[in-house]
């Protein structure tokens, strides 16, 4: 059921500043607003465990914190990113005059506000009831959203924005959000643009780039998005939806200067750092990539955005410096994580890949040669994914650098590289787990160019005039390989012809079940966006009943926003 804003003498608050006097100060200040509760936090640390753990109706954050290396914007980044922040939440920035325009844009897509020092009492009880009332302004579109009815919601929005009823540009943006969400890419393009025409917004114009990534245009993207970051150069959004596209058309090296941009501009950002870290590990510099992977781990190893994945690839840097101190520190850590998890499958996999790295290390060659090999089994199975194929790759890797013997290791790096090569961007991807033995990764750019010649055949019936012919071997091709591509090619052939598809129901149930059964619609290369477990680059948090499926960790989230 849809939360109504509560009383302000039952509201919780949380106060968060470094300073006593000030943090004081906005205390009082609720307090006298007649507000039931108020918790204090010093630190942001402190502050992200207590809203990762609970929920407040308002929040009052301090921008920066001398001591400390993230900022209050840090910390509202991570929180609107992964949905940790209740939709009648109200995050009030407190910041300085020369942060406003970085503030006002964090506030206005978390759907908060901002508030300039030096405030008064007044001030601070206007923002909250003006944030408060916004809310209740949008309540019947949230009702929807609660109800799971995204295409109502998404229609009162539109009907919001047209009527230019009050805050029409938050239900313009909540709107689009939901259709680019829903996979309406066109419409969700068009809202996006509408709202550029009626008033330039960076988020407008960044949710054009959006829906033309979504949509498979990553040249077009680009362009948009080099006209927006040379208007807003500040607009760190732009920059991780810029890195996406770069990396989608395989330009590697762009995408790194790309993040490596939006890491300066937020050093602090658990999740850009990991982004950053993990890509420059596997398509650039390892060292660099160690680095700011050991930086994300330092800042945000306790916190819920930390990507245990970043652990993984420390314990193949410990094992290439013969750390074993360092290797042993990685296993306990990623043991206490999976301690934390609610579900363990994920990090007890991970944790296997570091404990088949001590093994390697402590020289327990069988032990090391069964946990690969039992790895291996498991390549066809559905939970299997590319974060698993880098990953079993790199410990094949490891073993043969080491002349120990794998003689079924041929065949497993080609049935990885024939389910996971999508795309030049996977493909290249999944070749730099490889680094040092350039043989699988031929062998794995090879199964890419087999994919693309049966995919080519399939379409060549296609266009002969044989339809089903096409989508029959496609989704052969599909069922031996599971390969993402052909699958989806299937179900593309399918719509697109499907009055001249004599068998087209079967053949329709078919695909259905290779698609869901391997969760085939998440092939778009976007490494380290974590989109579907809150706000993606460029968009708004959405309720909590919001919640798409999503792959797990940042290499298996192929499908990024």
């Amino acid at each position: 059921m849809f939360a109504q804003p509560t009383a302000l003498h039952d509201a919780r608050a949380l106060v968060i500043d470094g300073n006593p006097q000030s943090r004081s100060i906005l205390v009082m200040q609720l307090r006298e607003f007649g507000i039931g509760t108020v918790v204090q936090c010093p630190r942001l640390v402190d502050a992200r465990r207590r809203l990762e753990m609970g929920s407040f109706d308002i929040v009052i954050c301090e921008q920066y914190f001398e001591r400390e290396d993230i900022s209050g914007q840090d910390l509202l980044d991570d929180l609107r990113r992964n949905q940790l922040l209740p939709f009648y939440t109200v995050f009030v920035m407190v910041t300085a005059e020369a942060a406003y325009s970085k503030v006002a844009e964090a506030a206005e897509s978390a759907l908060d506000a901002y508030l300039l020092k030096p405030h008064t009492a007044a001030r601070l009880a206007e923002r909250i009831y003006q944030a408060r009332d916004r809310k209740q302004a949008l309540k019947s579109i949230f009702v929807a959203i609660e109800q799971e009815n995204f295409e109502h919601a998404g229609e009162l929005c539109k009907r919001h924005f047209e009527s230019r009823q009050p805050y029409w540009l938050y239900a313009a943006r909540i709107g689009a959000e939901l259709m680019l969400r829903g996979g309406h890419l066109a419409e969700a393009q068009k809202l996006y643009e509408a709202v550029v025409e009626a008033k330039t917004l960076p988020w407008a114009r960044l949710g054009v780039a959006r829906a033309q990534l979504e949509a498979g245009y990553p040249q077009r993207a680009t362009t948009t998005l080099e006209s927006l970051i040379d208007s807003e150069p500040g607009f760190t959004d732009a920059y991780d939806v810029m890195g996406r596209a770069q990396f989608e058309l395989g330009n590697f090296e762009n995408a790194l200067s790309t993040f490596r941009m939006s890491t300066q501009l937020t050093p602090s950002s658990v999740n850009r750092l990991l982004k950053h870290g993990m890509l420059a590990y596997y398509a650039g510099d390892r060292s660099e990539g160690i680095e700011l992977l050991d930086r994300a781990t330092r800042i945000g190893l306790e916190s819920k955005l930390y990507d245990p994945q970043a652990l993984v690839l420390l314990a193949f840097a410990r094992l290439a410096n013969n750390d074993q101190r360092g290797l042993l520190r990685c296993t306990e850590q990623l043991a206490h994580l999976r301690e934390r998890s609610v579900e363990n499958s994920r990090p007890q996999r991970l944790l296997e890949v570091i404990e088949t790295l001590v093994a390697i290390q402590e020289y327990q060659t069988a032990r090391a040669l069964d946990d690969i090999r039992r790895m291996a089994k498991t390549i066809h199975n559905p939970e299997f994914d590319f974060e698993s194929a880098c990953n079993l790759l790199a410990l094949m890797t490891q073993l043969a650098m080491r002349s120990i013997q794998l003689y079924e290791v041929d065949a497993a790096v080609d049935a990885m590289g024939l389910r996971f090569c999508t795309s030049r961007a996977l493909t290249e991807l999944l070749a730099c787990a490889a680094v040092g033995r350039p043989d699988f990764a031929e062998r794995i750019r090879a199964a890419h160019s087999q994919i693309l010649k049966l995919t080519e055949q399939a379409m060549t019936l296609s266009i002969k005039g044989n339809p089903q012919s096409a989508v029959e071997k496609l989704l052969l091709d599909g069922e031996q390989t599971l390969n993402a591509k052909l699958i989806e090619s299937a179900h593309l052939v399918l719509h697109r012809y499907a009055e001249r598809i004599a068998d087209h129901e079967a053949l329709n149930e078919r695909a259905q079940n290779l698609r869901e059964r391997y969760r085939t619609t998440e092939i778009h290369a976007g490494l380290g966006e974590q989109s579907h477990t809150g706000r993606a680059a460029g968009g708004v948090s959405l309720p909590g009943a919001y919640k798409p499926p999503s792959p797990d960790g940042l290499l298996a989230k192929v499908s990024a926003v």
